[in-house]
């Protein structure tokens, strides 16, 4: 009987373990994100301040003010390509996600880092090829995201990840346009 109850309880931890290993996945780290959206050279960091009507934008896009004061992004503007790295939460840990724009349509959605218990099949091509060539209507994606049963709470932040990024792409070349 002593030894089931020690099996048991050896079982559970190790399942226990395993849960959480599977909720903080890194599936590909920024570096490689932004190497392979940017195959002649990174270019140089550029910072966006979520101030007035941009900031006001970007809490409505997210359902919530944004996190930080500024965002981080990488800009080719020479092809008008950029990069960003975006936090959201799905139902309660951030979820990383890489996204490459380029002209005003999503070329490439990664989940870099996935720190939920559940709704990690989100990390899959199956699902992230379903915003490539993605663009802003309005202030709503172009297409339909086909949800995956027990990840609502993820999708959902992978949804309104990619319109920010959308959103923002617009912003700074409409900046950098002389």
């Amino acid at each position: 009987m002593r030894r089931c109850g020690l099996l048991c309880l050896t079982l559970a931890a190790v399942a226990a373990i395993s849960v959480q290993a599977r909720a903080d996945s890194t599936s590909e780290s920024s570096q490689a994100f932004l190497t392979a959206a940017f195959p002649n050279g990174v270019p140089k960091p550029k910072v966006i301040w979520y101030s007035g009507a941009l900031g006001k934008e970007a809490a409505s896009i997210l359902g919530h003010r944004p996190r930080a004061l500024r965002q981080r992004y990488w800009l080719d503007a020479s092809t008008g390509r950029s990069a960003w790295i975006l936090d959201e939460v799905g139902k309660e840990r951030p979820i990383t996600f890489g996204i490459l724009i380029e002209h005003n349509r999503i070329a490439r959605l990664r989940v870099l880092r996935f720190r939920e218990s559940r709704g990690g099949e989100i990390q899959f091509p199956f699902f992230t090829a379903q915003f490539h060539q993605a663009r802003l209507q309005g202030k709503q994606l172009d297409r339909t995201i086909d949800g995956i049963s027990g990840a609502t709470l993820s999708v959902r932040a992978a949804k309104k990840v990619a319109r920010l990024a959308l959103f923002l792409h617009r912003a700074v070349i409409d900046h950098e346009d002389p």
